[in-house]
This record gives structure tokens, sequence and C-alpha cells, in this order.
């Protein structure tokens, strides 16, 4: 694994924290299925943790309504965040999940909601997200986050 030098207004992925950060951010964050707008904002939070690209959360008021329904997915756990709780959207099962009741450090993100952007475009900024590879991890990668990112074969070891 070579660490790739982070250019004029571009992060590393490799300075962000563990445990992870939750930042607040204004950038614009806009999700689709197709032509539905699922969700469109400028009150996110991203989620920062060493090797990963952000994940990205927005809050409730942000999503279409009529568009959550409660999952029957089952929720899983997550070290850092603590219990998730999935929706479905738009005939997609457990494609929104959330945080109810975050850990201590994550309180920010309560009730927000984020997908993974190999099952929605999504958007930050007018610029279209690529997913993180492997579909573990929900990164969502975009111009100005360089890597290498943890998620595809081989980087399970690092």
């Amino acid at each position: 694994m070579q660490r790739e030098v982070p250019g004029p207004g571009q992060e590393s992925v490799w300075d962000y924290p563990r445990p992870p950060a939750c930042v607040p951010s204004d950038r614009h964050v806009v999700i689709r299925l197709g032509d539905t707008l699922v969700a469109d904002t400028r009150q996110a939070y991203r989620v920062l943790e060493t090797s990963h690209p952000p994940t990205w959360y927005l809050p409730r008021d942000a999503v279409t309504d009529g568009l959550l329904t409660r999952s029957a997915a089952r929720s899983t756990y997550c070290e850092w965040k603590g219990d998730a709780t999935y929706w479905d959207v738009l005939g997609i099962e457990g494609g929104l999940w959330s945080y109810e009741h975050p850990t201590a450090g994550f309180t920010a993100i309560t009730g927000y909601l984020t997908c993974y952007p190999s099952a929605f475009a999504c958007f930050v900024d007018d610029e279209r997200v690529r997913p993180q590879e492997g579909g573990f991890y929900g990164g969502w990668i975009t111009d100005d986050v360089v890597g290498p990112f943890k998620g595809g074969p081989g980087t399970w070891g690092w």
C-alpha cells in the first residue's frame, strides 16, 4: 500500500482520526434514485475515519416526505456509532440507515441518514460520488479525497 499525496484542495483519508470524527458540513449533498429526489441538504455531517472515505449523514427532514419506511432488515452494530436502524426507500430494503441512539461521540448524527452510494446516485456539490470498494463500508469517494481506501480485496489486513 502506498499512500497518495493529497494535492491542493484535497485531503488524505490517512490523516483522518481513529476513533472517527463527526464533522458538520454545509456542502450541498443530494441523493437520488432514478428521477426521484430522495434527499437534499446543506446540513450534513461527515464521519471521518482513518483509511476510509467519508460517510455522509443527512438530517431526516432532508428526505422527501413519504419515502421512508422502517425496514425489517436486521440491525447491525458499529463499534464507534452503536446499533444501526435500517429504512426501506423506493423498494430498496434497508437502503438507508441511521443511528437513533448513537454512542456519546456521535450524538450529532442522531436520526441522520446515510446510504451506500453504489445503490443510489449521490452527489456532493454536484460531483457524482463513487462508492467505496467492497460493499461493507459506506464511504463516499469524491475528487477531494485520496487514499488508498480500505474495503477492496486485500485491504482487510492493513
